[in-house]
């Protein structure tokens, strides 16, 4: 009901130029004014007839609930691929590394591909569709790849592709569904959902699994995934509407960073005429201009920060099963350990969106990467329930300081018919850094075991974040 209700709304307020703040009326504000929100009115709270400074809009709420679904599936099929693939088809550690690297590397590419066509088209919420329909097929092709390494390569790479192509055009619908001074918190509330579903992922695929009575059938876990993530489809198709009514409006003619100093540019009548031009009229995105955005100094500060970072990151598998074998875990618990991380991750999104509104949004990402620089050094001290408890925490944490913060510190630098393709650009780059590292750790583990593996990596995470902290410093958001 709540979602039916805030859906019409908000197209009620995309097709009435006449309302508070429309087209056709100047900003409470004043020209370059925060999108809507009336004097006396706090950050996030709804004015007049519930204006734009609302976070919880139909649109936020819907693609949480579109997210929770899907990463329920998700979760149900990565919480039990570690003990498919290591402790059923025997992979060493280089091999399940390189398949690691290609269940988060897969999708770098397509982000771009995704991001660029949904900004080209207008078609968002089309190009995120089809992204979260090929995920949901996928995961009944793991039953067609039985234990055939490369069909189960295969079958995580197009997983994974359908997660590239949605990634960006949902990240742009949200972004453009709350104000830009709401941004920390449209997207601590989205990775709160996403963070339930992730939650209770690993919870269904360990339950599914008891109840056939069988720690090696997992097929049963892949055909429930299956059918979970279909119910987030049909939640896009039917609650979640394209953007572009008074918020997308005022984030496209609001305030941008519009230089290395932040400064921001007032679109004012000219922005507001141009909201008002047919879709067709406006300008066209076109891959080359895309590309420009890496040369405005703010964005690419942001780019070339997350960079080093990913390339420092351990993937949560490799980080999963080192807490399994130095803690002695019966592997069969294996599949919990998630849990702990997605607990913590709930419980901070939605306040450390928050604080990255209040304090900024870069501090808050350069926290969350301090925080898994300490996790990995939990890892190497002497194995303990105390050592498991604090570095999944800190794993989760760190998730919340960093996922959706980092969206919303590049995406209002980022103008509206671009916006979609320049949170790809960021999110390729971490999906190539993370599955570099995939890869390395694998090779590393192989050749000199877990720990020198965790050592090489906390240094070079120690220097990515001497690079990347005076990059984010500059950058206001």
């Amino acid at each position: 009901m709540y979602l039916s209700e805030t859906r019409r709304a908000d197209a009620g307020k995309e097709t009435s130029p006449d309302a508070p703040g429309g087209d056709g009326a100047p900003s409470p504000d004043g020209p370059g004014g925060d999108g809507g929100t009336p004097p006396g009115a706090g950050p996030g709270r709804a004015g007049p007839g519930g204006g734009p400074g609302r976070v919880l809009t139909g649109n936020v709420v819907a693609l949480g609930l579109v997210s929770l679904f899907t990463d329920v599936s998700s979760e149900m099929v990565t919480a039990i691929l570690p003990l498919y693939l290591i402790y059923q088809l025997s992979l060493s550690p280089m091999q399940f590394g390189f398949l690691d690297g290609v269940y988060t590397g897969a999708t770098a590419v397509l982000r771009l591909v995704g991001g660029h066509v949904a900004d080209r088209f207008h078609r968002r919420k089309l190009v995120a569709g089809v992204g979260y329909g090929l995920s949901a097929v996928c995961k009944i092709g793991y039953l067609v790849a039985g234990r055939s390494l490369p069909l189960i390569g295969l079958v995580i790479g197009l997983d994974r592709a359908g997660k590239g192509l949605r990634t960006a055009p949902r990240d742009a619908m949200i972004s453009l569904s709350a104000a830009p001074e709401a941004q920390g918190r449209a997207f601590g509330l989205h990775r709160a959902m996403d963070t339930a579903g992730a939650l209770m992922g690993p919870l269904a695929a360990f339950g599914v699994v008891a109840a056939v009575g069988g720690a090696n059938d997992y097929d049963a876990v892949f055909v429930v995934s299956s059918l979970v993530a279909v119910i987030g489809v049909l939640v896009l198709v039917l609650f979640v509407h394209e953007p572009g009514g008074v918020v997308g409006r005022r984030v496209a003619s609001g305030t941008y960073a519009a230089s290395d100093r932040g400064r921001t540019a007032v679109a004012g009548d000219r922005g507001r005429g141009a909201a008002r031009r047919p879709a067709r009229e406006r300008q066209k995105v076109s891959l080359r201009g895309a590309l420009d955005l890496v040369r405005e100094r703010p964005f690419r500060r942001v780019l070339l920060a997350m960079l080093p970072l990913s390339l420092a990151t351990v993937s949560d598998s490799f980080l999963y099963l080192m807490l399994q074998r130095r803690l002695d875990i019966d592997a069969g618990w294996l599949p919990l350990l998630p849990v702990g991380v997605a607990a913590a991750y709930l419980l901070a999104a939605v306040p450390l969106g928050r604080l990255a509104d209040r304090v900024g949004r870069s501090a808050v990402v350069i926290g969350g990467y301090l925080a898994l620089l300490a996790c990995y050094g939990l890892v190497l001290l002497p194995p303990g329930p105390a050592v498991l408890v604090a570095a999944l925490v800190l794993r989760g944490l760190s998730y919340g300081a960093t996922d959706g913060v980092v969206s919303a510190l590049a995406g209002p630098l980022l103008p509206e018919e671009r916006r979609a393709t320049g949170l790809a650009v960021v999110q390729t780059g971490q999906a190539l850094g993370m599955m570099a590292a995939s890869w390395a750790f694998g090779v590393l583990w192989t050749a000199g075991g877990s720990e020198m593996a965790v050592k090489v990596m906390a240094a070079g995470l120690g220097v990515a974040l001497v690079v990347a902290v005076p990059l984010l410093r500059k950058v206001r958001g």
